[in-house]
This record gives C-alpha cells, structure tokens and sequence, in this order.
C-alpha cells in the first residue's frame, strides 16, 4: 500500500521510510530500530501517538516490521536482540490504532501475519536457547524470548480477536511441546493470558486443538518433577476449566487417572490452592458445584465447631448451675423455717400477751375485791368517786397524748411545706439577683443616679464659677457635631476593650486556677521510690485528672437527683462571684477542669445552715 498523502506527516517518519525502501535488506531491521525513538518522542496515550502509528502504517512501516522477523539475524547488527526489539515495536505499533484507510486489510492480514511471524520467531528463539551451550548465550537469547512473548501477550491483549488465531496457529503448539522448563513455563504463561484476555476462545475452537494443547499439559504433569512445571501446567488447566464447561467432562473421560496424578504427585510442592481447586472440580464435575460443596463443607465445618463450642461451655457450666440450683433450693427452704419459726414465735408471743392480760385483770378484779372488803361502808361513795376520777385522768392522758402525737404529724407536715416555701423565695431572689448582677455587668453605662435639689444647686454654681474663671470660645453647630461623633467613637472602643479585657481577665483567672492545681497535685505527688505505674501515667496523661473531675461531677448529680423538687428551682447554692464567670465559660465553649471555686451543688451542710437562718424572713404559710 502506498501512500498517498504527505501533509501533516512526520519528517521522521518519511525520512525512515525513504531509508528503509533505497536500502537493502540485512540494513532494514537496524533502520527499523528508529521507530522506538520515535514512538517515544510522544505520550503513549494521546492522539499524537495514534497519529503516527498511523502515518508508520501507511507508509508499510508495520508490515515492513513483520516481514522481517522472518529474517536470519545471526549475520545482522546487533543480532537476536535487534529482532526482539522489533517485535516489541511491532506490538506497540499495532495495540491502540484503528486505521481509517483499509481497516479489512489490517484486521484480516497485518495483524494475523504479525501474529504468525512473532511465534515463528519465538520457536527459532526457543530452538537456539535450547543447543546453546554458554551461560551468556542462554540468558541472552532466553532474555530475547521473553521480550518476544511480552510482545505476543501485548498484542493479542489489545486486539482481543487475535486469541483464537494463536492458539490455532501451529507454532504455537510446537513452542508448547518442549522439555524445557524455562521456554515451556513462558510459552504456558502465554496460554493463560489467552485465556484471561478472551475466556470465550474455547468455545469456537476445534475440539481436536483443545485435546492437543490437554494433552501436552497433562504430559507435563506427568513427565515432570519441577513444580514451576506442575505449578504452570495446573494453574492453566483450572483456567480452561474454569473457561469452558465441557472440557472438565473430556477431563473425565480422557484422562481417568488425572485426579491420582496430581493428588500423589504435586501435593504439597506449594501450589496447594490450585491444585486443590482442580481437583474439587474434576470430583464434582462442575466448578459452580465444587464452589457450592466448598461452602457446604466450610459451613458443616463452622456448625459442627459451634455446637462443639456450645456443648463443651454448657458442660462447663454445668457444675455451677447445679450448685446455683442447690443453693437457691437450700436458701428457699431455710427462709421457709425462719419464716415458720418467726410465726411460731409471733403465734407464742401473742399467746403469753393473752395469759399476761387476763392474768392482770384477774389480779386487778381481785385487788377491787379486797379493797371493797376493807373499806367501809360509809366510804364506799368516795372511794367509788376516787375511782372514777383516775380512771378519767387516764383515759384523758391516753387521748391528749394521741392528740398531740396526731398534731405533731400535721405540725410536720406544715413545717415542711414551710421550708419549702422559703426554698422557692431563696431560689427566686437568687435568681433575680443574678440577672441584676448581669445586666449590670453588660451594661455599666445607666446614667447618674438622681441627686437631690440643694446638689443640683451647688453644682450648678459650681459649673457657673469655672465657666467664669475658664470662659470658652463658641463652637459651631458642624464642630459640636464633630466633637459628638469623636466622643462617640472613642466611648465605643473604650466599651468593646473593656468587654475583651474582661474576656481575657476571666481565661487567665480559669488558666491561673488549672496552674494552682496542677502545682498541688506536683506537690502531693509520691516519691520516685514509691510511684508505681499508675502514678505515671496519671502525671502523664491529661485523661486521669479529667476522669476524676467528671467522677465527682456524676457523684454530686446522684446526690443532687434525691433531693425534692423544691430545691432543684435554682441555683441557690451558686456563689454570687461564679455568674459571670459560668457566662464566659459558655461563650468560650470549653471545658473548665482545675481551679479551687467550689461546684454548683456542693456544701450542703452550709446551705441546710442558711436555710435555718433564713426562714425568718419567709412568710408563714
């Protein structure tokens, strides 16, 4: 094909093109080279690059590239090399163009014939690293194998239809068969990597092909003792398992002793995975069916674990639960003779009151008897009278006692209700007098108190004696105003420096405090002879101090959450220089940890004290 058009293409690319056609043919493939720097000179993915592999191709670059890979290179420059750098060219050349003029011809021909020349060149490579003799040899033409290999992979990786055409091409399944191990494990690499580009190219291939390339694995397995040998040879036979479907009933079939082969030949050489995934499938017939059995088994696994586990807790526990059941049992029935001894006792108790008070008011009755026999007849009426009056005396006692024991109750009831009210007053006055207190302490600038008439007077004349000894000239209207304005702006600054003086006055109080107790707890701190772990890492660590602070804050909310409702109305245990304080704590939204005021619900003896002497000015209920 040649080309039509000249504009906008590479000078290169017309300068090698014009050296590769005038010279002769053992110069062609060391012309070619050129093309590397070339493709390097631009991004690989980006249109410039596509446009020269454009122009490479129009100008028979390409083809020129896989014509000569069919060469004899052992009398070229730079020998096997120069051709292992072509195939790479090649590669790279066709991977990422789609030509817009004769894309059949490079689909259908170019790329197949490139194909075809790559592993003619391999199976040449593969021959000579085989009869080489010398090291250096040998690593440099299998270096050159590799490369042409990489080369193929790229290729067929980027057009992805070129995968069946390898494996139909019979020089692969010539590189294929050899004992090599080095040749043989790149050239099975390369069957992987068919197989992964397009894992449906078993699906339109001969049968016959796909027996010769099962055959040659399996012969490697069989013949080999290498395990990069079997590891290459296995991983490829569970990818074309895996691929095609019907291959693991051929597997079956054909090949009868193949689970045998690799369960007592390649166990345990370090492939153990794969090995063990090819043989589920060839047991099970499918791979959905080995996976499906492999899950069934890992959960009958995890089954019969767990209820090993429950079984061997459950006897664990037995013997405490038996000793738990004894000792509940032994305790129910303890409790029951205790409780039948108590009702014996209250059932003897009640009985011996019974005898005590018929005893005693048989005693009595008798005692009146008596008296009666002694007393005389004509005394009769006042002993009878005396009689009476001690027993109303008694009856009387016993009805003023249960009066007053009944007042005393409601008396306890009043004095309660009381207290409480003059809780509530406390808590309200507190409250009023905090927010005196702020709005003092936000808004200082109220105006003068009033003063008296006799004041007015004598400053008056005041202010007229030093208008006297100080007159002043007069202003304008525009200068009052000026002066106005100036006094204003400077009372605004004087107010917003006051209000952060304030704000910074009150954070170093709060830092001064959190200094003082870090200085206490320095000087309570214990010896190094005697400080244990815990020390340091409490003298260590700011964690320990701010868990101790919330410890007591959460024991002084407990105690704060039993008392009634009437002392929860405010803050009625709140020192009075604590207000502003707690405002500028909230503002700077942080955490205040150290210092030595005291908490907002603490001192109760103190404030029980208060409420005592205040509850002469609460009124009466």
């Amino acid at each position: 094909m040649a080309p039509m058009k000249t504009e906008n293409v590479d000078g290169r690319i017309l300068s090698l093109a014009t050296e590769v056609a005038e010279s002769s043919n053992d110069n062609v493939p060391v012309l070619l080279l050129k093309l590397k720097e070339i493709l390097k000179s631009v991004p690989s993915v980006s249109k410039e690059s596509k446009k020269l592999k454009e122009d490479i191709y129009s100008y028979d670059l390409i083809q020129y590239c896989s014509m000569v890979l069919k060469q004899d290179y052992s009398r070229v420059a730079g020998g096997w090399s120069t051709a292992a750098n072509l195939s790479s060219i090649l590669s790279n050349c066709c991977v990422g163009m789609d030509p817009a003029e004769n894309p059949e011809e490079f689909y259908s021909s170019v790329l197949p014939s490139a194909v075809d020349n790559l592993l003619f060149l391999g199976r040449r490579l593969q021959a000579r690293f085989i009869r080489a003799i010398k090291d250096e040899e040998k690593s440099e033409f299998l270096r050159c194998f590799r490369t042409v290999t990489d080369s193929l992979c790229w290729l067929f990786g980027g057009h992805v239809q070129l995968t069946e055409h390898v494996l139909k091409n019979e020089h692969f399944l010539q590189l294929l068969m050899t004992n090599d191990v080095e040749t043989g494990t790149m050239v099975i690499s390369v069957l992987q990597n068919t197989v992964r580009a397009n894992s449906s190219v078993l699906h339109h291939m001969d049968e016959q092909i796909i027996q010769a390339i099962l055959d040659e694995l399996i012969y490697k397995l069989s013949s080999s003792t290498n395990p990069v040998t079997g590891s290459a040879a296995t991983k490829a036979l569970l990818l074309i398992a895996e691929s095609h479907q019907p291959i693991v009933l051929v597997l079956d079939v054909r090949y009868k002793g193949l689970q045998t082969l690799l369960s007592r030949q390649w166990t345990g050489k370090g492939f153990g995975r794969e090995l063990g995934r090819l043989l589920d499938i060839l047991r099970f017939g499918s791979y959905q069916q080995a996976e499906m059995q492999k899950l069934h088994h890992a959960a009958c696994l995890i089954q019969a674990v767990w209820r090993g586990f429950r079984m061997r807790k459950r006897l664990r526990n037995l013997p405490k639960a038996v000793s738990s059941l004894q000792r509940s049992f032994r305790a129910k029935r303890e409790q029951e003779i205790i409780i039948l001894q108590q009702q014996k006792e209250e059932e003897d108790l009640r009985r011996q009151l019974q005898i005590h008070r018929r005893r005693t008011m048989r005693q009595f009755h008798e005692r009146q008897l008596t008296m009666l026999e002694i007393v005389h007849a004509g005394q009769m009426d006042k002993h009878m009278q005396e009689i009476q009056e001690k027993s109303a005396l008694l009856v009387q006692r016993h009805w003023r006692g249960y009066r007053e024991r009944r007042n005393f109750h409601n008396q306890k009831q009043v004095l309660k209700q009381y207290k409480a009210a003059v809780t509530i007053q406390r808590a309200v006055l507190r409250f009023l007098e905090k927010r005196r207190r702020i709005r003092e302490a936000y808004l200082p600038w109220e105006g003068p108190k009033e003063i008296s008439d006799a004041q007015r007077i004598e400053l008056q004349q005041k202010v007229d004696h030093y208008l006297k000894l100080h007159p002043v000239s007069e202003l304008s209207e525009e200068r009052s105003k000026e002066l106005h304005l100036r006094a204003q702006k400077t009372l605004g600054q004087y107010l917003l420096k006051r209000k952060l003086e304030q704000k910074s006055a009150n954070r170093r109080d709060a830092l001064l405090a959190q200094v003082s107790t870090d200085i206490q707890m320095l000087y309570n701190a214990p010896s190094l002879k005697e400080s244990t772990e815990k020390d340091v890492e409490m003298y260590t660590s700011r964690s320990m101090p701010v868990a101790t602070k919330a410890k007591q804050c959460h024991n002084l909310m407990l105690k704060y959450t039993r008392w009634p409702w009437w002392k929860k109305l405010g803050d009625e245990f709140m020192d009075e220089d604590d207000v502003v304080v707690d405002d500028v704590r909230l503002e700077n939204n942080s955490l205040y940890i150290a210092g030595f005021k005291p908490s907002l619900f603490t001192n109760l003896s103190d404030a029980n004290a208060e409420t005592g002497d205040l509850t002469q000015d609460a009124p009466v209920p």
